[in-house]
């Protein structure tokens, strides 16, 4: 009986000299979990921060209406000095004068000089549209793309003899033919 009386009490003593550690396993493992829950609070306060400095979809919507508006005045701005020219009367290709195209036609230019230039060289530039447009059949120029390419030939054209300045653009005020 002694031996089991001493059994019992080393069994109750070792209990005892573990319990000890227990406590600190515990503290430990509540200190990691406070850590963690604090990062956690501080990464959800961080990006609710950051939320509320990013601009909120009205600010954007501002912004872009501002920068359509600077666009919109940037482009007035680059339009260059628009020249008009008289009227062209002339027969169409392939139709033996029975098809006639009228048109009026306002050159834009890049370029101070080029307005002088233009001046100078206007009945050589009205020779050259009139042998352009005579060259053209009704079907070539009936078509917006017919129109196109005959825009940019005119302008191509002349731009290859004009040396103080460019024509940028070739715009049709009138084009009418039957």
């Amino acid at each position: 009986m002694a031996e089991e009386k001493a059994a019992a009490s080393e069994a109750m003593s070792a209990p005892s000299g573990g319990s000890g550690q227990k406590p600190i396993l515990l503290i430990a493992l509540a200190v990691i979990n406070m850590l963690v829950v604090a990062g956690v609070g501080f990464m959800l306060y961080s990006n609710r921060k950051k939320e509320a400095a990013e601009p909120k979809i009205e600010h954007v919507i501002k912004g872009e209406a501002e920068a359509q508006h600077k666009e919109a005045t940037e482009e007035k701005e680059v339009i260059g000095k628009v020249i008009p020219l008289e009227t062209f009367i002339v027969n169409l290709a392939g139709s033996k004068g029975r098809q006639v195209a009228k048109v009026n036609m306002e050159l834009e230019v890049t370029g101070t000089h080029v307005m002088e230039e233009l001046e100078k060289r206007k009945a050589q530039i009205r020779d050259i549209i009139i042998i352009i447009l005579s060259s053209k059949t009704y079907a070539e120029v009936s078509s917006r793309e017919g129109k196109d390419s005959l825009r940019s030939e005119i302008k191509d054209t002349i731009n290859s003899f004009l040396v103080q300045g460019k024509i940028s653009n070739v715009f049709f005020t009138e084009f009418i033919y039957n």
